[in-house]
């Protein structure tokens, strides 16, 4: 076997590999010897058929088949001899010649990139530093009797916060236009699902009165044939309900788990949930500060092959995400994070190779723990995922690159910024 290698565009290589006809010749002799023993063909004794009418009949195909399988056994041994790394599965073109007893191939494929850590000396990241405040705790319990409200009708006019029954029909330039006319419609006065000015025109508005507002689309309203123009809406308004929040008591705290209906338990179940998404808020900004530490110092090439692999992974996610409807999203919608993705992988690969990071045990089980306390039976939860390693793949895979985060922290400077549970809950974020 001879194997010559030339460098394409990019991170593509041909490599021509040269097989040994004489292998393959008496490979294809073997099969056929080994076939006459039992083969049946019309004029022949079962077993007795002569090696030549088979060799014409079926010698094609018997070389055909060794020659594809002298490729799939040949690639392996030709890239780990000329220490290449293939990105994905290459493409074969055959160049058989058997007259002239020429028996080769080439494969082309994309490599993964060689490249050498960049230094992290004099890069900086920030810490949030915060703590789950008693007002924290109290803003969260209002949002969740928000959660639960109920509503009752009122007698009295319409106030903010109020959800309304009205029905309208708006008129642009004198005519109705599409989309424009509604019955029985309920809105939350305030939630900013009309247009500005629609809600707010309605406050002081009673059960069974009328009004007419003239308002304006705004510039960048979806519906092109009225973005920006002005119209005009008769609204009745038929009903008026207010909102009625859950009293926090015995009943409140059991419909959140807490059977005995303790109060103090149940804020302290509230805390305990408000620290661990905290804890997981603080740990996802040092990440993405990390990450993008790394892709700053490791500007590499990726594989064609690896990006288009992420990017169908990513639609084939959002249709998931959709119900699996058959709607196809453009592919350069998702090229940027799914470079980011390629990119990241093959730099936290090299980190981990270079400095010998091996997944944590004690780690995983802390990041199982804790995922698993907040079911009803923690400890079947913990034991579900500790059956197999492939359950645990994506916990150990989660602490892999956790492990990483804190090798970027030792070479850069930390520096703490104070910041508030609000804040940093509000905040977005993603790797």
């Amino acid at each position: 076997m001879q194997v010559s290698v030339q460098s394409g565009e990019g991170l593509e290589r041909h490599m021509t590999v040269d097989l040994t006809p004489e292998q393959i010749e008496s490979e294809v002799d073997k099969r056929l010897r080994d076939f006459a023993r039992s083969a049946r063909l019309p004029g022949f004794r079962p077993g007795k058929v002569p090696v030549k009418v088979l060799r014409q009949r079926y010698g094609q195909r018997m070389r055909e088949e060794v020659f594809s399988e002298m490729v799939q056994k040949t690639f392996t041994q030709a890239v780990t001899e000329q220490q290449l790394r293939p990105a994905g599965a290459p493409q074969i073109e055959p160049d058989i010649d058997q007259v002239g007893g020429r028996y080769a191939y080439t494969a082309i494929f994309e490599v993964l990139p060689s490249f050498e850590l960049g230094v992290l000396e004099g890069k900086s990241m920030k810490r949030p530093v915060a703590d789950v405040t008693d007002a924290d705790v109290d803003a969260l319990i209002e949002r969740l009797r928000e959660q639960r409200k109920t509503w009752t009708p009122v007698e009295r006019p319409a106030q903010l916060g109020d959800k309304v029954t009205v029905s309208y029909e708006g008129m642009v330039d004198g005519e109705p236009f599409p989309g424009g006319a509604a019955e029985n419609l309920e809105i939350t006065l305030g939630s900013g699902r009309m247009i500005e000015g629609f809600e707010s025109g309605l406050l002081g508005a009673a059960a069974g009165e009328s009004r007419t507002l003239d308002l304006r689309f705004p510039e960048d309203y979806r519906a092109d044939q009225v973005k920006g123009k002005a119209a005009t809406f008769a609204v009745t308004l038929h009903a008026v309900s207010e909102a009625v929040l859950p009293q926090v008591d015995a009943e409140f705290a059991k419909s959140f788990g807490i059977e005995d209906g303790d109060l103090e338990r149940f804020r302290q179940d509230v805390r305990a949930n408000m620290q661990r998404e905290l804890r997981q808020r603080v740990e996802a900004r040092m990440k993405q500060q990390a990450m993008d530490i790394l892709l700053e110092a490791n500007p590499i090439d990726l594989p064609h092959v690896l990006v288009k692999k992420e990017i169908d992974a990513l639609r084939e996610q959002m249709r998931q995400g959709a119900g699996g409807s058959g709607f196809e999203l453009p592919e350069n919608l998702f090229e940027d994070k799914a470079r980011r993705r390629v990119a990241l992988g093959l730099i936290i690969g090299e980190v981990v190779k270079v400095n010998g990071i091996e997944v944590d045990s004690k780690r995983v089980r802390e990041a199982v723990e804790d995922m698993a306390s907040t079911y009803e039976n923690p400890r079947e939860v913990v034991e579900y995922y500790y059956r197999s390693k492939e359950h645990l793949a994506s916990f150990e895979s989660l602490a892999l690159e956790g492990q990483v985060v804190d090798w970027v922290q030792s070479q850069v400077q930390v520096e703490d910024e104070p910041t508030t549970f609000k804040a940093l809950t509000e905040a977005t974020s993603g790797v």
